[in-house]
């Protein structure tokens, strides 16, 4: 079984999913990273694709992915980094999340097979509209055995949210607001207000909370009213102020924890 679809039916709850930006801060650094994500308990581990126009990415993000093309990141090696990882790390969900273009030049066809062989258990393509999802994308994702996971925000109307519930499998992307990634100290009343919305649509696939979590209240908050928390911006924050990805690491699961 496809490991992502295991965990979300085993764990219901406080499911943690952590983001980085695969060769930061250095290109070999990636191996290493998942690692300790492995070893501190993360739930899910989504290695982000760096690429140089990334609209959907606060300053955090876009820095760390800046760095990580200078040293001379790429996707084929970030697939070849993430099959060595998985030697070391046989049972945690790998979700490799970056922009549609990277994935267009590669083909993807061939995008799909590579990431199938490397350990690959799902996908999160921010760019990716819906409806070319379903026309371009969806037989060539249930062919691999590997879920394009859809982004859904405040704005996006109940009919789209039920047709992405009804036709991708995995889990739903709750994005926090209409905004860029970026750690926030806590959430707007018109945020909990969504999250309670969605919450009470009855849908058929776990949710998880992103953009903005960075500390035990925003980290309580998004697991109060959905299955789960992503963290990025916080986590490469961490890895950038600290001597080693274990006290990296150590540093984060501490934020969201007291």
């Amino acid at each position: 079984m496809n490991r992502l679809i295991d965990i979300l039916n085993k764990k219901r709850d406080n499911l943690l999913s952590v983001y980085f930006t695969a060769g930061f801060p250095r290109l070999d650094s990636t191996v290493e990273v998942i690692s300790a994500l492995c070893k501190g308990g993360a739930d899910m581990i989504e290695v982000g694709i760096p690429f140089s126009d990334p609209m959907a990415d606060g300053k955090v993000i876009q820095h760390s992915g800046t760095v990580a093309l200078r040293n001379g990141m790429s996707l084929r090696l970030l697939l070849d980094q993430v099959e060595e990882a998985r030697k070391s790390c046989p049972d945690t969900p790998f979700i490799a999340m970056g922009y549609l273009n990277p994935i267009m030049q590669m083909g993807a066809e061939n995008f799909f097979r590579r990431a199938k062989e490397a350990g690959i258990d799902g996908v999160i393509i921010p760019d990716l509209p819906f409806d070319d999802y379903m026309k371009e994308y969806k037989g060539i994702s249930d062919r691999y055995d590997i879920p394009v996971i859809m982004l859904i925000t405040p704005e996006t109307s109940e009919e789209r949210i039920r047709l992405i519930d009804g036709n991708c499998e995995g889990f739903i992307y709750m994005v926090s607001a209409a905004s860029t990634t970026g750690a926030r100290d806590s959430f707007t009343e018109e945020q909990i207000d969504y999250f309670k919305r969605i919450d009470g649509l009855g849908l058929r696939h776990p949710r998880l909370i992103g953009f903005g979590i960075s500390n035990k209240a925003t980290y309580d908050e998004a697991c109060r009213y959905s299955n789960g928390a992503i963290i990025g911006s916080q986590f490469i924050k961490c890895l950038e102020s600290t001597a080693t990805p274990e006290e990296a690491v150590g540093a984060l699961l501490d934020k969201i924890s007291r």
